[in-house]
């Protein structure tokens, strides 16, 4: 399909873009990091809010604390 793959190469570009920029100030281990962290994050809640995955407490806790791990990661670097 035509839009959906120009949609997903586009948003693919600017996420690589972005994380260039972030290597910039960032070391890369921390801005990688960082970036696979918000992906993973994104897909799990897209999963949840979408696809009617399931939301228990233990796995909002594991986002919790993995949202937290990249802003400290983000903080201490």
């Amino acid at each position: 399909k035509l839009w959906p793959s120009v949609f997903t190469l586009t948003t693919l570009a600017a996420s690589m873009a972005l994380l260039a920029i972030a290597a910039k100030e960032l070391p890369i281990g921390t801005a990688y990091a960082v970036w696979v962290g918000i992906g993973a994050t994104g897909t799990a809640l897209l999963g949840i809010l979408l696809l009617h995955e399931p939301a228990t407490v233990p796995r909002m806790l594991c986002l919790a604390g993995l949202v937290l791990s990249l802003i400290g990661l983000k903080l201490t670097a």
